[in-house]
């Protein structure tokens, strides 16, 4: 399959200030877009101007949630290279989603080259400003017009892009993290695995309830016993106890993180010790009163890395790290960005140039 490119007519003014940028609400000249049914398959792909659809308000979408997402970024080197970081993970990513929720595969390489192209035609959105990026937010919907609680039989794939600030205007600083002991993310066997948006409106009313408390994200720990620690709002967590930086293990209620993926990767290739386990709530505590919780960060697409400088559980707040960014957690994010910013040497081959633009 091919894809069509019918420039827009009438280009945007480009945002002349990234530290004004935000997140999300200013978008580029174009999008891709394709469509799928039972006869076609994957049909009809192309690059167009950025636009609003058409959408039956009987659309399966909007009854009963038939949709995945992605997200990732694309940033420019001080020397003007474009890039991608490890594209083809979130197409991957992107199809187990697809199989969960009952939707049509995407082909990865088809997709990837789709994106370098239009990420090279709306390079000039790709910010200067180092720390600030261009968002990408590949997503595919159900569109059958048709009330029955069944999986559709059309659907619609988009990538759109979006120019953003720095996650961290002031320079990378910890944040405050309530353990949710309530109110549940995912159980085996539903759909916390996968980016689906269902998974983000259940979460809300807690992220709610901790906001009121004055934490900026919630710790989620497992549906059944409310003990085994999960993932942190948008982003997995990590814990340094001792001399080992444990995760909880992919058990299937947890999203596989791209970043969390490199992460771990970055740490075993410095040869730091990692585990990947079940990891209960009540160790972390333990680890916490006895001094060896040295380190707890989140791992995500947006932040990169986040410190974690306070933790609630119940009545107790943990203050880690002197409330500051420990040393492992500066490594990551500095390796990670260093990469993906082209300044630093990329051993792992994660980098997907796109083009060179003239500054």
């Amino acid at each position: 399959m091919e894809f069509t490119v019918e420039k827009t007519k009438t280009p945007k003014a480009r945002p002349t200030d990234d530290s004004k940028l935000g997140f999300g609400h200013i978008f580029t000249d174009h999008m891709f877009m394709m469509d799928w049914d039972q006869e076609n398959g994957w049909h009809d792909a192309k690059i167009l101007p950025f636009q609003d659809v058409p959408l039956s308000p009987a659309a399966n979408c909007l009854h009963y949630s038939q949709e995945v997402f992605e997200g990732l970024k694309a940033y420019r080197t001080a020397d003007g290279v474009v890039q991608l970081f490890r594209p083809e993970e979130n197409f991957k990513r992107m199809n187990t989603s697809c199989d969960r929720i009952c939707m049509p595969k995407i082909d990865v390489d088809f997709c990837v080259k789709a994106l370098k192209a239009l990420v090279e035609l709306d390079a000039e959105w790709v910010p200067k400003t180092y720390g600030a990026s261009l968002y990408i937010r590949p997503f595919m919907i159900a569109t059958e017009r048709n009330l029955g609680a069944h999986t559709s039989t059309d659907y619609k794939f988009f990538i759109i892009m979006s120019p953003s600030g720095a996650y961290y205007e002031g320079g990378l600083a910890p944040v405050k993290i309530y353990v949710e002991t309530n109110f549940v993310r995912a159980v085996r066997g539903g759909t916390g695995h996968v980016k689906t948006g269902g998974n983000y409106a259940a979460s809300m009313k807690a992220q709610e309830v901790a906001e009121e408390q004055g934490y900026s994200q919630v710790l989620w720990l497992d549906a059944i016993h409310h003990r085994y620690v999960g993932e942190v709002g948008a982003m997995n967590v990590m814990f340094v106890l001792g001399d080992e930086v444990v995760t909880p293990e992919l058990d299937g209620t947890i999203l596989p993180g791209i970043t969390r993926k490199s992460a771990l990767e970055v740490l075993r290739h410095k040869g730091y010790k990692v585990t990947e386990r079940q990891l209960d709530i009540e160790e972390v505590v333990e680890a916490y009163k006895n001094g060896q919780l040295k380190e707890a960060f989140g791992t995500g697409t947006a932040a990169v890395i986040s410190p974690i400088g306070e933790l609630k559980y119940k009545d107790l707040v943990m203050r880690i790290h002197d409330e500051k960014i420990g040393p492992i957690s500066q490594m990551l994010y500095d390796t990670m960005t260093g990469i993906q910013w082209g300044k630093i040497e990329d051993p792992f081959g994660w980098v997907v140039p796109v083009c060179k633009l003239d500054d």
